[in-house]
């Protein structure tokens, strides 16, 4: 099921999700190799300021010292506090393809408007950011031996769905159902993300076990799982900017 809009109201101007659109779009083209047709990330950047596993793991548990270079493949090298840190952040601002950036930035156009909205610009950026950190911290923990760089706001844009989740249960979705033909259907909030997030665990689960804690697929399931949790964690604990109804509550 892929949204296309929904129809819950909102009052304000979503300064903050405007911003990050623009500014995960920027860090996009920045990241770009303009010498290959079509241009595509460069792996160096994903690789330098993705987040890698493995990076963490040897700061906690090898006093920095990694035995392989997770950049080039080379020799031993020392990896410090913040080669490991800083990732968490920049992950957030950088995508692995054009579909990845795209889909990414569509949902949180649909969803973030409303949860900043009901928050605030302020509140809503600490929920962004806690969720995407949130989302972070779990898919390392669930691959804390990979050396694949792990890149995306996916995450944070999981956090805003699942306050959204919680906010506008009641909410129609305009949603695009792939089953033998294509429908259009307007469905109920919770329906759509609900089935989301059951999908995201049931596949990170099935990736843990056929990888043994690795994520074969490429997709970051548990970073999604995550950040959908700490959205509904914080949703509850944020107070509303201002009493307005809402869709569910």
């Amino acid at each position: 099921m892929i949204p296309l809009k929904d129809d819950a109201p909102r009052i304000g101007t979503p300064y903050v999700t405007y911003a990050l659109l623009a500014l995960n779009t920027l860090a996009f083209f920045l990241s770009l190799n303009w010498q290959w047709l079509p241009p595509e990330p460069s792996p160096q950047i994903l690789t330098l300021f993705g987040l890698v596993p493995a990076r963490l793991t040897v700061v906690l548990f090898n006093h920095g010292y990694v035995p392989w270079d997770l950049i080039s493949g080379l020799g031993m090298r020392y990896v410090s506090t913040t080669e490991a840190i800083l990732p968490f952040l920049t992950s957030m601002f950088l995508h692995g393809g054009w579909l990845h950036l795209i889909f990414n930035m569509w949902a949180l156009w649909i969803f973030g408007d409303n949860v900043e909205d009901y928050l605030g610009h302020s509140l809503y950026l600490v929920l962004y950011f806690v969720c995407g950190i949130a989302a972070a911290l779990l898919h390392t923990l669930f691959n804390i031996a990979s050396t694949v760089p792990s890149v995306g706001a996916s995450g944070a844009i999981a956090g805003v769905m699942g306050a959204y989740f919680l906010l506008y249960p009641r909410a129609r979705v305009l949603t695009l159902v792939p089953f033998f033909f294509v429908f259009f259907m307007w469905l109920p909030a919770w329906i759509v993300l609900g089935y989301w997030f059951v999908a995201q665990f049931l596949s990170g689960a099935a990736s843990s076990i056929t990888a043994r804690g690795g994520n074969s697929s490429g997709i970051a399931f548990w970073a999604h799982v995550g950040g959908f949790l700490a959205g509904m964690l914080l949703i509850k604990v944020f107070p509303a900017r201002t009493r307005r109804y809402h869709y569910g509550l």
